[in-house]
């Protein structure tokens, strides 16, 4: 399996900007996808998750700012108002729930200036 993402880049902050993450090979139907994402000197962080029937779940500080979406294998994650603390690299990731190993993707740098 692997997790291609893309559309990272540079932004003034309040823009916009979309990721998107497109998983090729065996994945199980029921495997959920996500964005993590990892800021200089932090831990990496859950942004926004999306299982397989749609249900998502979103970090606090990215509700309402933030949109994941996906179709079947790729998933999107719409980013709105961006501020300069959603400066970070974004992860792309696969849950497979135990049938199968997790994967993740090779990041993508978003940098957001003020």
């Amino acid at each position: 399996v692997q997790l291609q993402a893309s559309g990272g880049g540079l932004v003034q902050a309040g823009e916009s900007l979309r990721l998107s993450c497109a998983g090729r090979g065996s994945i199980f139907s029921i495997a959920a996808m996500g964005w993590y994402r990892q800021a200089p000197g932090k831990q990496r962080e859950l942004v926004a998750t999306i299982s397989s029937g749609g249900i998502t779940n979103y970090a606090d500080s990215v509700k309402d700012r933030f949109t994941i979406s996906r179709d079947k294998n790729t998933v999107t994650l719409e980013m709105n108002s961006l501020k300069s603390e959603d400066t970070a690299v974004y992860y792309c990731h696969l849950d497979q729930f135990g049938l199968g190993p997790n994967y993740w993707g090779q990041g993508t740098l978003v940098t957001v200036s003020s």
